[in-house]
């Protein structure tokens, strides 16, 4: 039995973990995506260039659908201490999925700990969560310590979204229509974040590619960014990462800047050049 076990559902944009803490096992229990009659699971061997080719070329509307309860109890198997980080529970089922299956799970290993941890987030602030939950169990603290400083670590991360299209959250309900179209026209970029309850909100309407960068930048400083680490999670937007980055470390030269691709479900809904960015306040 290993001590540790870090449970993320696919909001969450690591595939593995690098530098993983000792005797600490990593897992990431699938969501899928729907499109047509062709079902993707998120898991590490997923094409996500092809999912994203089967959904543009469908007139039929994709969804997603959260893990069973019982995909999660399997996933806690063989672990002393077990830190579960799911989507935001506002929008995503995966919470309430997980939430079964802790107290199931709790029941019939009355000597395991484990915590769960609702997000409100996605993408970047997920990894960011993912990343601190190692750390801390790497520095060697004790099960209680180490949720109630993850607790306290989650107050001070945010999610900054950057996105060009916006067809699946609208289609989805995440988004009203109304927004839909504004971004769909004008070359729009829509700059928002998720909210303290976990609901996507939108900040400013940016024209075209360089407003967004300045618009991102001048949101995460309202906010409370101070030079702390950011993950960016994108889909096939190289350019915006290094123009970003390159705009956030000429005023915080000590930033730690992450870049990392999107998850097959953080893909579907950010959608193409689409980023989800965690940073910390």
């Amino acid at each position: 039995m290993t001590k540790w076990k870090i449970v993320v559902d696919s909001g969450c944009d690591y595939r593995q973990l690098e530098n993983l803490a000792p005797d600490t096992v990593f897992e990431s229990v699938p969501l899928t995506v729907q499109v047509g009659e062709e079902t993707f699971v998120d898991s590490p061997d997923l094409n996500i260039d092809r999912m994203m080719e089967v959904m543009y070329a469908s007139s039929q509307a994709a969804s997603s659908a959260c893990p069973s309860p019982q995909a999660y109890e399997s996933a806690f198997a063989g672990a002393e201490n077990i830190i579960v980080i799911t989507l935001t529970g506002t929008l995503s089922g995966s919470f309430n999925s997980a939430r079964l299956a802790c107290e199931t799970y709790a029941e019939e290993h009355p000597d395991v700990h484990i915590h769960l941890i609702d997000s409100l987030s996605a993408g970047g602030e997920m990894d960011l969560l993912t990343k601190e939950v190692n750390r801390l169990i790497a520095s060697g603290l004790e099960f209680p310590e180490v949720v109630e400083a993850i607790t306290a670590y989650q107050s001070h991360t945010k999610l900054l979204f950057v996105l060009a299209k916006v067809d699946n959250l609208v289609k989805n309900g995440r988004l009203s229509k109304l927004l839909g179209t504004v971004v769909g026209l004008l070359n729009i970029r829509m700059v928002g974040e998720a909210s303290s309850e976990g609901t996507l909100e939108l900040l400013q309407k940016a024209r075209g590619h360089k407003k967004s960068i300045s618009a991102a930048f001048e949101e995460m400083q309202k906010a409370g960014y101070h030079g702390g680490r950011i993950v960016i999670a994108h889909r096939n937007n190289d350019k915006f990462c290094q123009q970003f980055s390159d705009l956030v470390l000429a005023s915080y030269p000590a930033a730690v800047i992450e870049i990392v691709p999107t998850s097959g479900l953080c893909s579907f809904y950010a959608e193409e050049n689409g980023l989800l960015m965690g940073y910390e306040i």
